[in-house]
This record gives C-alpha cells, structure tokens and sequence, in this order.
C-alpha cells in the first residue's frame, strides 16, 4: 500500500534515525495489519506503521511480542547501529542496517525503482512526503522458514542518503 502522508517532513537527517527495542505504540500517520504464515507453521501478526520519516514494527505470534522502532527519538544521542543479534524474549533477533550516499541522479532512480517494487505489493507500507517525490518511508514483510523478516528504506532527498534496514525474527525450534 502507497500512500502521500498528510505531515511535514519532520526527520530530516538520516544520522538522526535511533534504534530501540520494546518501545509501546507510538503515534502513527498510517498503519498496516497483516497476518503472516509460512510452510513451517509460523502465524504472527504484524503492524506496520510509518511514523514520519520513520518505521515500527510490531509483532505478535502467540510466543511473546517483538516492537522494533527505528525512528528520530527525543533524547536519543545512540547513532544506528549496522547490526545487532541478541535474544527478545522467545525469539532470535537480527537487525541489519546501511547508509548509502548517492548522486541526485541516482538517488532520484533509485528512488522510483524502490516505490515501483513496493507501491502495490499487498505485504508493504510505504508512505510519501508532500513537496517531494522522492522523499518516502517504505516497509515490507515477509514469513518464511520459521521467521518473520522485514526491510524497510527511509529516504533522505536533501543528502542524497538512503537508510535501508534488515530484521529477521526467527521463532523458537
């Protein structure tokens, strides 16, 4: 699902994107519910929802909750981080992400390459800003091998800076 949000650009900077673990709903400017499965048996529910020029992610699959929040958070000093594995409960978690830095002509390609492969996918939240095209938050889910995954991409026009990411939520054998 493709939408134009109804807010100012508020996120500004891809270096002030944090990452937190556990956080409560925060306030959303759109939100996607989906039920989630694959071969192996594993059903979770799972909330996109597209905070400015930021994302949380909220899984439930009967065996414990997951929040994950990457966003600009009022007293946040930590930078993101590239990677990070540690245990959530019942669940192996693994976050993934990269800053690339890219000329106007590029970023403004890759741009619409990225919304043309997620503005009608059924599993995917994307959200863009007024005043330009090319500045967008964009989520997509999957449920595979006894995992849930999700990437998503925040686009930073003014720098030429795309924040993409990589969670993998794997259940318990």
């Amino acid at each position: 699902m493709l939408t134009t949000l109804n807010t100012a650009y508020t996120d500004t900077r891809a270096g002030d994107l944090a990452w937190c673990l556990g956080k409560e709903a925060l306030p959303a400017l759109a939100v996607l519910d989906l039920e989630v499965g694959d071969a192996l048996g594993l059903r979770a529910k799972v909330e996109l929802r597209l905070l400015g020029a930021s994302h949380q992610v909220l899984v439930d699959a009967g065996r414990g909750d997951c929040s994950e929040t990457v966003a600009c958070l009022p007293g946040s000093q930590a930078p993101l981080p590239f990677g990070v594995a540690r245990r959530v409960g019942v669940w192996d978690y693994e976050f993934a992400a990269r800053t690339e830095t890219l000329s106007q002509a590029s970023f403004a390609g890759r741009a619409q390459e990225l919304l043309a492969l997620v503005a009608d996918h059924p599993r995917c939240l994307a959200g863009t800003f007024p005043g330009d095209p090319h500045a967008f938050t964009a989520m997509l889910v999957q449920c595979a091998e006894g995992s849930v995954r999700w990437r998503t991409w925040h686009a930073y026009p003014q720098e030429g800076r795309l924040v993409t990411t990589r969670t993998r939520l794997t259940a318990p054998v």
